[in-house]
């Protein structure tokens, strides 16, 4: 079997590459923590060839390589300019760009999506070409879609088209919260304890029930600490259950009866689809590895 192209999902922290054959099979994976927020512009090139020359130097023609992700942002490799919302997906590869490359590689890098109006300026790159995926996977689904991650994406989608979306950084106010406030005395490293699992559901439904009242909450993790005797493990699920319970509350509007598919981090989806089990919602968890590879293969398809 021989390598027929490459897909590459680039993101700010780590890059994963697999090598595909002309039937669509998976022939090996790469992946290094070398992310968009590790590089320059001109050091690209030298990743891309390290990552793929133990299985794809004895080609003898440049391979076709398709990227999605943070290769395409501003500070990435080439921008690729944002497509508007509402946005076909299967229009991804006729937008992309084409970078500078080495004697190994033939590269093109996807787009994202943007959304412009006064009031509901938001930007995803990477997630578009998972969405692609989704739609492959679960042809004429329409309704909403949960993207759990660092930020967390909410889109409306409507089988290839994306008719609106909205982002939520409420994976990324964990990281600051946890490490750089106050909240930080009363938290702990443990995570799979029954005092954990209660404060995640205390947290998941102080958050839906009140997500407007979400600062005035969070101080709720250190005042209870030091009165109410809160063991730590305890304040850790209590606080990422408040973010998360915040963030499908907030989103109501998104939330019926129908179910939701979920693709994101798994830990992440995890607590998300039990979130929304207590809003009277199913979330359908649905790997984030299998919708980008699918999303890539859509979008070269396409080309």
């Amino acid at each position: 079997m021989t390598v027929d192209w490459i897909a590459v999902d680039w993101g700010t922290s780590n890059v994963r590459a697999w090598g595909v054959d002309a039937a669509g099979r998976v022939l090996f994976t790469r992946s290094a923590n070398e992310g968009m927020g590790r590089l320059t512009k001109d050091e690209y090139p030298r990743v891309l060839d390290a990552l793929l020359s133990p299985d794809v130097s004895a080609n003898i023609a440049p391979l076709d390589v398709l990227i999605c992700g943070m290769a395409g942002a501003k500070q990435g490799w080439l921008e690729a300019p944002y497509l508007d919302v509402p946005a076909d997906l299967r229009q991804l590869a006729s937008h992309s760009v084409v970078p500078p490359t080495s004697s190994l590689t033939s590269v093109r890098i996807l787009p994202g999506l943007c959304q412009r109006q006064t009031g509901a300026e938001d930007v995803m790159r990477g997630e578009e070409t998972q969405l692609l995926g989704l739609a492959a996977l679960m042809p004429g689904f329409s309704g909403p879609v949960c993207m759990p991650g660092t930020h967390c994406k909410w889109v409306e989608l409507n089988a290839h088209r994306v008719e609106r979306f909205v982002t939520a950084m409420t994976g990324e106010l964990f990281d600051v919260l946890s490490r750089h406030t106050v909240l930080r005395h009363s938290l702990g490293n443990e995570r799979d304890g029954a005092d954990h699992a209660e404060g995640l559901d205390a947290g998941l439904a102080a958050g839906i029930a009140e997500p407007q009242k979400l600062t005035a909450l969070l101080f709720k993790v250190r005042s209870g600490s030091l009165l109410s005797g809160w063991k730590p493990s305890w304040c850790a699920g209590f606080l990422s259950g408040l973010l998360i319970g915040a963030d499908i509350g907030g989103q109501r509007e998104w939330i019926g009866k129908a179910e939701i598919p979920i693709v994101g981090d798994p830990g992440l989806s995890q607590l998300y689809a039990r979130g929304l089990r207590m809003v009277g919602a199913l979330g359908r968890i649905v790997d984030v590895n299998q919708v980008v590879l699918m999303g890539l293969r859509r979008a070269r398809e396409a080309q």
